[in-house]
């Protein structure tokens, strides 16, 4: 399977080495738009998209909002993609609210991916309203006790690759770690997928003194 692209994953440097973040809201704007900046410019020759994960607090923050503008414009033609994240927010945000930040993302050639659909605050429910500002649908066998070969998962698969195909989106599958769910996936029609069994993460050092691990 061919690599069309990269996404970024933030991670905290500890004593332990490097974890995940606890709280990925809690990121300063400056350091999300710094590394976002320092990240695609490593990245803009080797494939044609990179994603980066947003909550709704965070796609109504000015300074990530004029990062991103800035690095398309810079990069172009690489392709930048907002992961828009089922994570909840501290406060409330209405869907009006994201409205004018999908509609100037759109205006400058960033596309928008609602990740992980079918939980948190992207249930099946929210998908409608998105629809017009959205390139593409992910879908995460992590997110469910049920494996890719439980009939309940593989329709929930179907029924999202079927919405996709007929909105003209891409529709992507995460969280493939064998060489079984690869070929039960070819037999579904499923064309883009991510998961270990492809590939694991791996540290972009941004800094010659960055740790290794």
């Amino acid at each position: 399977m061919t690599s069309v692209g990269y996404k970024l994953l933030m991670k905290v440097n500890t004593a332990d080495g490097w974890r995940p973040l606890a709280d990925f809201s809690k990121i300063p704007a400056k350091t999300i738009a710094s590394i976002l900046i320092g990240s695609m410019q490593k990245l803009a020759l080797k494939v044609g998209y990179v994603s980066v994960n947003l909550n709704r607090q965070q796609l109504l923050t000015s300074e990530i909002n004029e990062a991103l503008i800035y690095v398309q414009n810079l990069l172009r033609p690489l392709k930048l993609v907002v992961e828009l994240t089922e994570e909840d927010n501290p406060v409330e945000i209405n869907f009006e609210d994201l409205q004018q930040a999908l509609v100037n993302y759109q205006l400058r050639g960033i596309e928008l991916s609602l990740d992980d659909v079918g939980t948190g605050l992207n249930q099946l429910d929210n998908v409608d309203r998105f629809m017009p500002y959205l390139s593409e649908l992910k879908f995460a066998l992590q997110n469910f006790e049920e494996s890719v070969f439980d009939q309940e998962i593989q329709d929930k698969i179907v029924f999202l690759r079927d919405l996709a195909q007929k909105n003209n989106l891409r529709f992507i599958l995460e969280g493939i770690e064998s060489e079984e769910e690869d070929q039960l996936l070819n037999k579904m029609n499923i064309t883009l997928r991510q998961g270990y069994y492809y590939g694991k993460p791996h540290i972009l050092k941004l800094l010659d003194d960055d740790p290794d691990n």
